[in-house]
């Protein structure tokens, strides 16, 4: 069984990594925004209480985020292991975690600020269906329309230059110090995000002495295959 959280600032590929690590491996990706992001789009009662904090302009406490995974993890679905993604984001986090589940490695996405500028600020979304883009790597085929229906492309609501600046602050003093927890089990592996998705999930793998990565027909190597409502951004 294996058990691995992947790490890493806005941009940097922590999504897509996940999906190709479990895609042969037989894990189960357990991604906390998504978590949120269904419940607030299927408007739960969770997704209410998400929607009411963001709207206030506060994040979501510790205290629902722990349970959200501690629910999500307790399904035991995950009989050959999994990768959370997303979580922890604080100290208080990472100690319940770390007293909670065994981990057998952090993988940490490096990736300079100015690179998840360059990143973040070229992704575009359709309104409509909820498609994503991103103009450096996976531009549509006419340029501010979506490829499936056809709606004219907006800039997400938190993809501003000042909203990102929150962001990359947010991470550097509360999620960064994480890292420094897991490391003193010494399980953190950093992992360079600047090159193409293939080539960082093999990175991955040669860290871990994983089986080699075999890019299929479908493989989610473009963050755009992951369809996301931009109603809520920042979970924790």
């Amino acid at each position: 069984m294996r058990k691995f959280v992947i790490m890493g600032v806005q941009g940097s590929g922590k999504g897509t990594q996940s999906e190709l690590l479990c895609a042969d491996l037989d894990l189960v990706h357990i991604s906390v925004g998504d978590i949120f992001r269904w419940n607030v789009q299927n408007h739960t009662k969770l997704g209410a209480q998400v929607k009411r904090t963001m709207a206030a302009g506060e994040l979501v406490g510790d205290d629902l985020v722990e349970s959200v995974v501690r629910e999500r993890l307790d399904r035991h679905d995950w009989n050959y292991g999994f990768v959370v993604d997303g979580f922890p984001r604080n100290g208080r986090q990472a100690e319940f975690f770390m007293e909670s589940y065994d981990i057998d490695a952090v993988i940490h996405l490096e990736l300079p600020d100015g690179e998840v500028r360059r990143r973040v600020l070229s992704r575009r979304l359709c309104p409509n269906c909820g498609m994503d883009y991103n103009l450096i790597a996976d531009r549509p085929e006419v340029e501010g329309r979506c490829d499936i229906c056809g709606h004219q492309l907006v800039t997400r609501a938190d993809d501003t230059p000042e909203a990102l600046e929150a962001r990359l602050r947010d991470y550097h003093e509360k999620t960064r110090p994480v890292l420094e927890l897991f490391g003193r089990k010494e399980v953190v592996h950093g992992i360079d995000a600047r090159p193409g998705a293939d080539e960082v999930q093999q990175a991955i793998r040669d860290t871990l002495a994983l089986p080699p990565y075999r890019p299929a027909p479908d493989s989610p190597a473009a963050p755009s295959t992951r369809p996301r409502p931009d109603s809520v951004t920042q979970t924790a």
